[in-house]
Formats: C-alpha cells, sequence, structure tokens
C-alpha cells in the first residue's frame, strides 16, 4: 500500500495516511537498503524501461514477433564486441584445465540455469568426466524448475557452495549475471579469487561489480529488454552465446575435437553411435567395412579409431600415442607417421 505525495507529506488526519508512511519506511529497511537497490537498479541498461514498446501488446502477434526478432539480431554483435576479452579468458581458462583444473559455471536464476545447462552438454559431447565441467545454481538443483529468488542475495551460499567443491588454484570460475550485481554471484567470485582460482564475470551491464571482481571480466551490453527488467531474453540469449564460446573452444583448445568433428563424442544411444561412425568416415574417408573394424578394436573410441586407420596403427598402439600426446590427435597422428 503506498500514499499520495500530498497525505505523505501533509498529513491528512486519515490513519491510514500514517501507516501508509511507516509502512514505506519499513519496507526500505533501516539503512534505506531499498532506496538504494532501486537506484541502483535504475542505472542498469538490463533494467531501463522502452517507451517506444509500451504499447506492444496491442501489435498484432506476427508484428510483435518482428519486433522481437530484431531485437535479438543485436546479441551478435554485442558479443563480437568483446571478442578479445572472451578469448583471453578462453585462453586462460584451457591453460588451467589443461593442467587437470575445473571449469565451474555459477550464478542464480536464468544466469544459473544457463550455466548447468552448458555444463550439462560437455560430457556427451567432449566425453568429460561430469566433475570436469560443472554448473552451481543459488539454491542448488531444486531451482532449476523452481524459482529461489531469495538464494541470490545469499553470498555467504556461494562461498558454501563452492568450498563443497574444493575448489583449489587450478580450477577458473566462472560467474554469469545479467545485471552483474547479484551478491550470489559476486560473492562466488570473490571467494573463488580469494582461494587463488582464475575467475571470470560474465554480465550484461558496463561497469558491472561482477567484472571488477573477476579477473577476467566481460559485459555483453544488450541494451533494455523487450520486456522490461526480463533478462532471459536479450541478456539470457548473449550468456548462453559466450557460455558456448567458453566451453566449446576450450575444448577445442584440449584437443577433444579433430577440425570440427567431434572425436571424443561420447556413442551412448543409437543416434550417436551413428554419428560416431559417420565422424570417423568424414575424417578418413575409410569403407564401411574398415571403420567397423576400427571402432571394434578400439571399444567404439571414435579417436582412437581414427588414428589406427589413418596413422595405421593397432588398438593398443592408438591409445598408448593418444596417451603419449595428451589425447590430442594431430599430435598422435603425427608421432605415428614419424
Amino acid at each position: 500500500m503506498t500514499s499520495s505525495p500530498t497525505a505523505a507529506g501533509h498529513g491528512s488526519g486519515d490513519p491510514r495516511d500514517s501507516r501508509d508512511s511507516r509502512d514505506s519506511r519499513d519496507s526500505r529497511g533501516p539503512d534505506g537498503a531499498y532506496d538504494r537497490l532501486r537506484a541502483e537498479l535504475d542505472t542498469l541498461t538490463t533494467e531501463a524501461f522502452r517507451s517506444d514498446l509500451s504499447e506492444i501488446d496491442r501489435l498484432p502477434t506476427l508484428e510483435i514477433a518482428r519486433v522481437m526478432n530484431g531485437e535479438d539480431a543485436t546479441v551478435p554483435t554485442a558479443v563480437a564486441a568483446q571478442l578479445p576479452r572472451i578469448a583471453a579468458a578462453i585462453d586462460a581458462t584451457a591453460e588451467r584445465m589443461a593442467r587437470g583444473g575445473r571449469l565451474v559455471y555459477t550464478g542464480a536464476g536464468t544466469a544459473g540455469r544457463l550455466g548447468v545447462l552448458d555444463a550439462s552438454e560437455c560430457p556427451p559431447t567432449f566425453d568429460t568426466d561430469p566433475s570436469q565441467v560443472v554448473g552451481v545454481i543459488a539454491g542448488g538443483p531444486a531451482a532449476l524448475v523452481s524459482a529461489a529468488e531469495g538464494a541470490e542475495d545469499r553470498p555467504d551460499l556461494a562461498a558454501a557452495d563452492l568450498d563443497g567443491l574444493g575448489l583449489g588454484p587450478d580450477d577458473v570460475v566462472v560467474g554469469v549475471s545479467a545485471s552483474g550485481r547479484t551478491p550470489y554471484t559476486v560473492g562466488a567470485v570473490e571467494h573463488a579469487r580469494r582461494l587463488g582460482a582464475l575467475t571470470v564475470g560474465l554480465s550484461c551491464n558496463s561497469g558491472s561489480p561482477l567484472a571488477a571482481a573477476a579477473d577476467h571480466g566481460i559485459e555483453i551490453v544488450v541494451g533494455p529488454e523487450l520486456i522490461t527488467g526480463s533478462s532471459r531474453l536479450k541478456a539470457g540469449t548473449a550468456q548462453k552465446l559466450v557460455l558456448n564460446m567458453i566451453s566449446t573452444i576450450t575444448m577445442i583448445r584440449l584437443g577433444k575435437t579433430y577440425g570440427n568433428l567431434m572425436v571424443d563424442v561420447r556413442a551412448s544411444n543409437e543416434k550417436l553411435r551413428a554419428r560416431s561412425r559417420r565422424i570417423v568416415s568424414l575424417a578418413t574417408g575409410a569403407g564401411e567395412e574398415r571403420i567397423e573394424s576400427a571402432l571394434a578394436a578400439t571399444g567404439g573410441e571414435v579417436k582412437k579409431a581414427i588414428l589406427t586407420i589413418l596413422g595405421e596403427v593397432d588398438g593398443p598402439t592408438a591409445e598408448r600415442l593418444l596417451r603419449e600426446s595428451g589425447g590430442r590427435l594431430r599430435a598422435a597422428l603425427e608421432a605415428a607417421r614419424g
């Protein structure tokens, strides 16, 4: 309940006026936290109001779709402006992971869910151990399907979540927050940095506390959302694009691909088994019979099968060469041919 400026400022004698004024003061808290938060949100481009879209609900559905599509089309340009920073963060991440470190995404709400999504895609795509790329969301796994809004205000929960992983100096923590001010996420990055981990802060506002807290600050400024403050839209799309880059290019740097082929794919279902055979075919140009023989000799492992064909070695030799080359197929091929 709120009172009018006149009633709040001068008092009309109506007992509701004093109650309204008291409720307003109470909502701000003893230290004016509400006022500060509101003032802070007013400065964020992700929270800005688009007056030109104030009657979007009156447009035909097709026109709304065109407007939304046009807004989405601006996101790749915003990402492109940060590519040097993204590349620097990826190179630093790959260096740590090559030493056995882990990639940990952390965030709240949509940002946290996007981190968990990207992490969960790495094992089937790159045959990583589930503990190698990890998504941590404020409020725990239940927050993936049910909002846990209060958790995002708790930096102490972020520290506890990271401590539960036994974070070390070879690990990388990527904090993701559209606003760049989420206490849970900023707290996670600050705690990780104190523990010596490499830190990356991904936000969608310039001059964000998250970027300032991290070793590598990445700020994808996408501007106001179609629906005011709904940062699952352009901001979410931008975060998804950058997380795709971080995980995919890091895995390329770690030798998880051969050219643009997923040679570490885990063939856990019929579709992926068919894809495995196709990848071996594309990499080697071999016939179906030879491909089947190579996969049988290597336990269905695509990278080893390719090496047995192109390097003309047997399965055990392929396994040894790959182990000695750190899993990098090109280096193993050079050793086989040399």
